[in-house]
């Protein structure tokens, strides 16, 4: 069942993080990841079709636009225990067989996911140059069996806005995808 994303209000600034980054075997922070132009930072899963989905597109939008000085920070808090497929080992597989460019962290404690907010796969938050979410939604209106193309264009949008210094647009559509797996408590 799909899920969308929180809404918060825009504005709020990005919560300082350092997570383990399987790919690498090292420790990330964001302080270190961001950008001073404008950081994206992702929610995102192995196993979801919605991210699945969507993943070939991201990549190469991401690439594109880490060359035009944003960066790009892709964070699964996904329980490993219940979705092996989210595991960190598959992390790895999944990095190595897309050729993923950006960094892919794993929050363990999933601290980072509630910090932000987040409820789904995907879920995007873009912050400005001083670290305040200027933009938190979908990635486009492309959904699995929808038939609609995968564009990425309200990612662009908001990303090109944040470029050529033009307005951001107010009306933003939260994200749908598939639900945070959260450990059991």
């Amino acid at each position: 069942m799909a899920v969308s994303s929180g809404k918060i209000e825009l504005g709020f600034v990005a919560t300082e993080f350092e997570l383990w980054e399987p790919f690498t075997n090292n420790h990330r922070k964001l302080s270190e990841l961001k950008s001073d132009k404008a950081t994206v930072i992702m929610f995102l899963c192995n196993h979801c079709p919605y991210v699945q989905h969507i993943f070939p597109v991201l990549i190469k939008l991401a690439d594109e636009y880490f060359r035009k000085g944003i960066s790009f920070i892709g964070i699964n808090s996904n329980d490993p225990v219940s979705h092996a497929s989210d595991s960190p080992a598959m992390m790895i597989k999944e990095v190595k067989n897309r050729q993923i460019s950006f960094p892919y962290l794993f929050d363990e404690s999933q601290d980072i996911a509630r910090a932000y907010g987040a409820c789904c796969t995907p879920e995007f938050n873009i912050f400005d140059s001083e670290m305040k979410c200027v933009y938190r939604g979908q990635f486009d209106d492309s959904r699995p069996g929808n038939n609609t193309p995968v564009t990425g264009n309200d990612i662009r949008y908001a990303l090109d806005a944040i470029l050529y210094n033009k307005p951001l647009q107010k009306e933003q559509r939260q994200s749908i995808g598939c639900s945070i797996k959260w450990k059991a408590r």
